[in-house]
């Protein structure tokens, strides 16, 4: 899968997924998704970001969990 919107730069946030070459880790957009925020209230409060950042967020956490596998302990 590609990602056009997903850069990595050993010289940006230490190398972590980034949104387009800002200082704005993928991490922080997961995280803020996963913590109730709507995609409008996140364009709102970050006005340099994009609908499309989002989406392609999205994909590229799918695309990572496809490919690990994880034990859950019960």
């Amino acid at each position: 899968m590609k990602f056009e919107r997903i850069t990595v730069d050993p010289q940006v946030c230490t190398g972590k997924p980034c949104i387009r070459g800002l200082r704005f880790p993928v991490s922080r957009l997961l995280g803020l998704l996963a913590s109730g925020e709507t995609n409008e209230s996140i364009l709102r409060a970050y006005p340099y970001l994009e609908a499309d950042d989002i989406h392609e967020v999205l994909r590229y956490a799918a695309c990572l969990a496809e490919e690990e596998t994880v034990e859950l302990v019960r």
